[in-house]
């Protein structure tokens, strides 16, 4: 009780410093926020306390199980933990995923870097003497032993595996875990580096953990399943069905199964006999991003790129509708970062995947996936038909069109962290330079002009009805107004929460503030400080 007390004090005081500073405009919450940003790694330690981990928050939680709440145990950006493991003597380690280091704490005593250069440093395990194992995935494909003193560097012990994703030590001192591409649960002897199926005919098999009986429990991230599975039949039993986009689990001494999921932003504690399913912590949101609106006889919807589920949101009453979620059986979808809305067309882009998808926005379905680009940030379509791309990762605007829009050609480089994108009336489009701080017009012929300057990290952009631009500031934690034809910047609302400290490097690694206006001239923003998604509305 005294958390959400103080969290509504922390709201109040944003509003009231909101509304001093930008009298004619009134900020309210529409989709309240959630305790994580994304969910993955679990882990118990000595004591029965759980543990979470979050990538793109790069923050390490302690959870409360009886509260259903969780704090901040370690922050950004060292934080950051795909996986957790707890060492026999207590220290616990952690990898980042993202910056490719691998970090371990005993107690309270100082944080030690035990490996670097690692992209993709995904699971871990320590052993009953103490030695510790860990695997890069999806970025990488190899198991090493880890020095515990952070000394040696990394030993390579096997490679290209299939993706052995969350494993743990058995009994019998094997290394168990999924093989995340193949289907199947595996068994590794370290000291041989030999490796042997225990059980086949998983969808995607994410992570496997021990109870004290010697029983083996696997997650389907796929279908949503948890499964007990006999090590040496291989035999499977399906123990709890469950959503799609299984992550990880633990396993507490009281053979309590914790189970996390990304697209809920949530975790459930499993009972394993009879299958019933508790949520301790679950999120309207995951992790949401771009947005984009699209308005019907003045109802809007919000179309939210929420990284691990495509959702949308009712622009009226906050309602979440959930229309893809990752990693689901024959869902279409690859960690959706941004979103643009026009008409019946829904673009998601994904920085991380370098995907962009169109969506018909009525159906559901998928028109285009796109593959390989440069960490697009943002994606709209033109008035042709064709797409432009905000490409971060070539400094540039890139037109994509022709047939499947498979031609790619450069309409402008040397942007400055190009990010947020929206088209205007006479063909050209404003993007926001998030690096250098601009906002710019981009003509058809690829000409720019600056429209503002000195700006601190604009990232989300729209236009409103008269076309002025809405832009989120975020390096100054506010909404801006800024008229196209002399460049004036009226502040709309200020204290915002936006400007989460996320993985380390900033950009691209980074999940853009979305921004988008309704056919009324409302304005919905994202806060990636709270997993949230609030209206602004003239009073």
């Amino acid at each position: 009780m005294k958390n959400k007390l103080a969290c509504a004090a922390v709201v109040a005081a944003i509003f009231s410093t909101t509304s001093a500073l930008a009298e004619s405009w009134q900020v309210t919450p529409l989709v309240p926020g959630s305790a994580f940003h994304g969910v993955h790694g679990l882990a118990v330690d000595k004591s029965g306390h759980l543990f979470a981990g979050s990538v793109a928050g790069a923050a390490l939680y302690e959870v409360d199980v009886a509260g259903g709440t969780a704090k901040i145990a370690i922050p950004s950006p060292v934080g950051m933990a795909d996986d957790i493991a707890f060492a026999p003597d207590g220290t616990m380690a952690w990898t980042g995923f993202l910056s490719g280091d691998l970090y371990s704490r005993k107690g309270d005593g100082p944080i030690k870097k035990l490996a670097s250069g690692l992209p993709g440093i995904n699971s871990l395990a320590f052993r009953k003497d103490g030695r510790l194992y860990a695997t890069t995935v999806f970025l990488g494909d190899t198991l090493y032993e880890i020095d515990v003193e952070g000394v040696k560097p990394p030993r390579q012990i096997m490679e290209k595996m299939g993706g052995l994703n969350g494993f743990e030590f058995g009994p019998d001192d094997k290394l168990y875990g999924p093989l995340w591409f193949k289907g199947q649960v595996a068994k590794v002897d370290v000291d041989k580096a030999e490796l042997t199926v225990v059980a086949d005919g998983f969808k995607v098999p994410a992570a496997v953990n021990f109870d004290s009986k010697g029983n083996l429990f696997v997650v389907d991230t796929a279908l949503g399943q948890l499964v007990r599975v006999d090590p040496k039949s291989g035999a499977k039993t399906v123990v709890a069905q469950l959503k799609a986009s299984l992550d990880n689990l633990a396993i507490d001494d009281k053979d309590r199964i914790f189970v996390s999921n990304m697209a809920d932003n949530g975790i459930q504690e499993v009972d394993p006999a009879t299958g019933q399913a508790k949520q301790l912590i679950i999120g309207k949101l995951a992790l949401p991003g771009g947005i984009g609106v699209t308005s019907d006889n003045g109802k809007d919807t919000i179309h939210v790129a929420d990284v691990f589920a495509y959702r949308t949101v009712d622009g009226a009453s906050g309602e979440v509708s959930e229309k893809a979620r990752m990693h689901a059986a024959g869902a279409t979808l690859e960690y959706p970062m941004s979103a643009t809305a026009k008409g019946n067309d829904v673009v998601l882009s994904s920085w991380f995947t370098g995907t962009v998808q169109v969506i018909d926005g009525k159906t559901g379905a998928t028109r285009e996936m796109l593959h390989d680009f440069k960490a697009p940030h943002d994606a709209i379509v033109l008035e042709d038909g064709s797409l432009l791309v905000a490409e971060l990762g070539t400094k540039s605007l890139v037109r994509v069109s022709g047939e499947h829009v498979k031609d790619r050609t450069p309409l402008i480089g040397n942007l400055e962290g190009p990010v947020g994108l929206v088209g205007g009336t006479s063909g050209e489009v404003y993007v926001t330079e998030a690096f250098a701080g601009l906002v710019s017009r981009v003509d058809k012929n690829g000409e720019k002009t600056v429209i503002a300057k000195d700006l601190k990290m604009p990232e989300g952009i729209a236009r409103t009805g008269n076309g002025t631009l809405i832009v989120a500031e975020v390096g100054a934690k506010r909404l801006i107004e800024i008229a196209p034809d002399d460049g004036k910047v009226t502040e709309i609302a200020a204290n915002l929460p936006i400007g989460l400290q996320g993985a380390p490097g900033g950009l691209p690694t980074h999940i853009p503030t979305g921004v988008a206006v309704g056919a009324t001239g409302v304005i919905y923003f994202t806060s990636d400080l709270e997993n949230a998604i609030y209206k602004v509305a003239k009073r």
